[in-house]
């Protein structure tokens, strides 16, 4: 059975954030339980806001129950090996920047296949890149990352900028998106390494 590049993208995207989310909720001592709701979360997120803002109803994992299976899956794989990782800030901060490029494409093709403007696209990017995450923030009573110094949202909107400027200069899709995708990780990566911020606003 052949996968298309977008069908791979997703897998990937939904088992990178089922990982980080199930990082994020071991790293807070959650019971088996508590870790698998946090991978679901976290990889379901962003696409449920997004495909609830398109009508796109119902929404992506509910029509394809095996996206289901796959956080399933990859979280009782993340527990089984959490004792062979021991950084797992650096782990979780790894997939999330990951996901965070996966996810933010598949947002923006989302918008494309609608027939929206870029920049709705751009939104979507975002919003399927970053909402999953926030959820997860949230749930585990921490401040989303969106929101603190660490560039998040940023990468997405740069990550659905260049991706369309590649597009403009006839580089062919399949190829723009991988690009995209290692752009906004290394993005992340550079920022967080150089503890690189947008500027606060104080009072």
């Amino acid at each position: 059975m052949q996968i298309s590049t977008m069908e791979a993208i997703e897998i990937l995207g939904t088992i990178s954030f089922a990982i980080s989310g199930s990082f994020a909720a071991m790293q807070r001592r959650l019971d088996p339980f508590g870790v698998l709701i946090i991978a679901f979360v976290t990889s379901i997120g962003g696409g449920t806001v997004r495909d609830l803002l398109l009508g796109d109803t119902p929404v992506a994992w509910m029509r394809n129950v095996n996206y289901c299976l796959l956080i399933l899956l990859s979280a009782i794989a993340t527990i089984f090996f959490k004792t062979h990782i021991k950084k797992f800030k650096v782990t979780l901060f790894l997939f999330d920047s990951m996901g965070l490029g996966l996810f933010t494409i598949l947002g923006v093709q989302k918008g494309i296949s609608f027939g929206l403007s870029p920049g709705i696209c751009i939104a979507l990017g975002t919003i399927t890149g970053c909402f999953g995450g926030i959820i997860r923030d949230t749930l585990l009573n921490t401040i989303p990352l969106i929101f603190r110094k660490e560039v998040y949202a940023t990468a997405c909107i740069l990550g659905g900028l260049l991706y369309f400027l590649l597009l403009y200069f006839n580089l062919k899709e399949d190829i723009a998106k991988v690009v995209v995708i290692a752009v906004i990780f290394a993005f992340r990566i550079v920022v967080v390494r150089y503890k690189l911020a947008l500027p606060k606003f104080g009072y």
